[in-house]
Protein backbone atom coordinates (compact mmCIF):
# COMPACT_ATOMS: atom_id res chain seq x y z
CA UNK A 1 0.00 0.00 0.00
CA UNK A 2 1.23 3.46 -0.88
CA UNK A 3 -0.14 6.91 -0.14
CA UNK A 4 -2.12 7.02 -3.38
CA UNK A 5 -4.03 3.90 -2.28
CA UNK A 6 -5.46 5.61 0.80
CA UNK A 7 -8.47 7.22 -0.98
CA UNK A 8 -9.80 3.96 -2.50
CA UNK A 9 -8.98 2.09 0.72
CA UNK A 10 -11.05 4.62 2.68
CA UNK A 11 -13.96 4.12 0.28
CA UNK A 12 -13.93 0.38 0.92
CA UNK A 13 -13.33 0.92 4.64
CA UNK A 14 -16.43 3.13 4.95
CA UNK A 15 -18.51 0.68 2.92
CA UNK A 16 -17.56 -2.38 5.00
CA UNK A 17 -17.14 -0.78 8.44
CA UNK A 18 -19.48 2.23 8.48
CA UNK A 19 -19.59 2.56 12.28
CA UNK A 20 -15.90 2.10 13.03
CA UNK A 21 -14.03 2.90 9.82
CA UNK A 22 -10.42 3.98 10.09
CA UNK A 23 -9.61 7.58 9.23
CA UNK A 24 -7.12 8.74 6.61
CA UNK A 25 -4.85 9.81 9.46
CA UNK A 26 -4.78 6.29 10.85
CA UNK A 27 -3.68 4.88 7.50
CA UNK A 28 -1.09 7.65 7.04
CA UNK A 29 0.29 6.89 10.51
CA UNK A 30 0.55 3.17 9.76
CA UNK A 31 2.23 3.76 6.40
CA UNK A 32 4.78 6.02 8.09
CA UNK A 33 6.05 2.88 9.87
CA UNK A 34 6.09 0.70 6.75
CA UNK A 35 9.27 1.90 5.02
CA UNK A 36 12.96 1.91 5.74
CA UNK A 37 15.28 -0.25 7.80
CA UNK A 38 13.26 0.20 11.01
CA UNK A 39 9.89 -0.66 9.42
CA UNK A 40 7.42 -2.34 11.75
CA UNK A 41 4.40 -2.45 9.45
CA UNK A 42 3.43 -4.24 6.23
CA UNK A 43 0.41 -2.93 4.33
CA UNK A 44 -0.71 -4.23 0.97
CA UNK A 45 -3.49 -3.83 -1.52
CA UNK A 46 -5.05 -6.21 -4.01
CA UNK A 47 -6.12 -4.92 -7.41
CA UNK A 48 -8.15 -6.50 -10.18
CA UNK A 49 -8.24 -4.80 -13.58
CA UNK A 50 -6.95 -1.59 -12.00
CA UNK A 51 -9.62 -1.60 -9.27
CA UNK A 52 -8.71 -1.89 -5.59
CA UNK A 53 -10.48 -5.03 -4.33
CA UNK A 54 -8.81 -5.56 -0.96
CA UNK A 55 -6.23 -4.45 1.54
CA UNK A 56 -4.54 -5.74 4.66
CA UNK A 57 -2.06 -4.61 7.26
CA UNK A 58 0.19 -6.05 9.95
CA UNK A 59 2.11 -4.41 12.79
CA UNK A 60 5.12 -6.13 14.36
CA UNK A 61 6.47 -5.20 17.78
CA UNK A 62 8.89 -7.17 19.96
CA UNK A 63 8.30 -10.52 18.25
CA UNK A 64 4.52 -10.25 18.10
CA UNK A 65 2.60 -9.57 14.91
CA UNK A 66 -0.85 -7.99 15.00
CA UNK A 67 -3.24 -8.12 12.07
CA UNK A 68 -4.42 -4.52 12.06
CA UNK A 69 -6.92 -4.77 9.22
CA UNK A 70 -8.01 -6.99 6.37
CA UNK A 71 -10.87 -6.37 3.95
CA UNK A 72 -12.12 -7.29 0.50
CA UNK A 73 -14.88 -5.88 -1.67
CA UNK A 74 -18.13 -7.79 -1.35
CA UNK A 75 -17.99 -9.19 -4.89
CA UNK A 76 -14.71 -10.91 -3.98
CA UNK A 77 -16.07 -12.65 -0.88
CA UNK A 78 -15.66 -16.39 -1.23
CA UNK A 79 -13.00 -16.14 -3.95
CA UNK A 80 -10.00 -16.80 -1.70
CA UNK A 81 -8.78 -13.20 -1.82
CA UNK A 82 -9.02 -12.80 1.96
CA UNK A 83 -6.98 -16.00 2.38
CA UNK A 84 -4.33 -14.70 -0.01
CA UNK A 85 -4.10 -11.39 1.85
CA UNK A 86 -3.82 -13.22 5.17
CA UNK A 87 -1.13 -15.50 3.73
CA UNK A 88 0.87 -12.41 2.77
CA UNK A 89 0.50 -10.95 6.26
CA UNK A 90 1.67 -14.20 7.85
CA UNK A 91 4.68 -14.16 5.54
CA UNK A 92 5.39 -10.62 6.71
CA UNK A 93 5.18 -11.80 10.32
CA UNK A 94 7.83 -14.39 9.51
CA UNK A 95 9.96 -11.70 7.84
CA UNK A 96 9.63 -9.60 11.00
CA UNK A 97 10.68 -12.67 13.04
CA UNK A 98 7.43 -12.74 15.01
CA UNK A 99 6.84 -15.78 17.21
CA UNK A 100 3.06 -15.22 17.28
CA UNK A 101 0.37 -13.27 15.49
CA UNK A 102 -2.66 -11.77 17.22
CA UNK A 103 -5.83 -10.22 15.89
CA UNK A 104 -9.19 -8.90 17.00
CA UNK A 105 -12.34 -9.76 15.09
CA UNK A 106 -15.91 -8.71 15.75
CA UNK A 107 -17.80 -11.40 17.64
CA UNK A 108 -20.57 -11.14 15.03
CA UNK A 109 -18.20 -11.64 12.05
CA UNK A 110 -18.38 -15.42 11.79
CA UNK A 111 -17.15 -15.47 8.18
CA UNK A 112 -13.85 -13.84 9.18
CA UNK A 113 -13.55 -16.05 12.26
CA UNK A 114 -13.81 -19.16 10.07
CA UNK A 115 -11.04 -17.82 7.83
CA UNK A 116 -8.77 -17.21 10.80
CA UNK A 117 -9.50 -20.65 12.25
CA UNK A 118 -8.52 -22.24 8.92
CA UNK A 119 -5.13 -20.57 9.34
CA UNK A 120 -4.63 -21.91 12.86
CA UNK A 121 -5.79 -18.92 14.90
CA UNK A 122 -7.37 -19.87 18.22
CA UNK A 123 -9.57 -17.76 20.49
CA UNK A 124 -7.77 -16.52 23.61
CA UNK A 125 -10.15 -13.90 25.02
CA UNK A 126 -12.51 -11.01 24.47
CA UNK A 127 -12.26 -7.23 24.47
CA UNK A 128 -15.59 -5.93 25.67
CA UNK A 129 -16.94 -2.98 23.71
CA UNK A 130 -13.81 -2.86 21.51
CA UNK A 131 -15.58 -1.70 18.36
CA UNK A 132 -17.02 1.76 18.87
CA UNK A 133 -19.41 3.48 18.64
CA UNK A 134 -21.45 0.27 18.25
CA UNK A 135 -20.03 -1.17 21.51
CA UNK A 136 -19.42 -4.54 19.83
CA UNK A 137 -17.10 -7.03 21.52
CA UNK A 138 -13.96 -8.32 19.85
CA UNK A 139 -12.79 -11.91 19.92
CA UNK A 140 -9.02 -11.98 20.37
CA UNK A 141 -7.29 -14.76 18.45
CA UNK A 142 -3.69 -15.99 18.47
CA UNK A 143 -1.56 -18.08 16.14
CA UNK A 144 2.06 -19.13 16.55
CA UNK A 145 3.97 -18.25 13.39
CA UNK A 146 4.81 -21.08 11.03
CA UNK A 147 7.10 -21.47 8.11
CA UNK A 148 5.48 -20.85 4.74
CA UNK A 149 5.59 -24.59 4.03
CA UNK A 150 3.34 -25.18 7.06
CA UNK A 151 0.72 -22.62 6.10
CA UNK A 152 -2.50 -23.74 4.36
CA UNK A 153 -2.26 -23.72 0.58
CA UNK A 154 -4.35 -21.14 -1.24
CA UNK A 155 -5.73 -21.72 -4.73
CA UNK A 156 -6.43 -19.03 -7.26
CA UNK A 157 -4.79 -15.96 -8.73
Amino acid sequence: MRWWDIAPVLELERDLFPEDAWSAGMFWSELAHARGPGATRRYLVAELSGRLVGYAGLAAVDGTGDVQTIATVRDQWGTGLGARLLTELLGAATDFECHEVLLEVRVDNLRAQRLYERFGFEPIGFRRGYYQPGNVDALVMRRPTQTSSEAPSVQGT
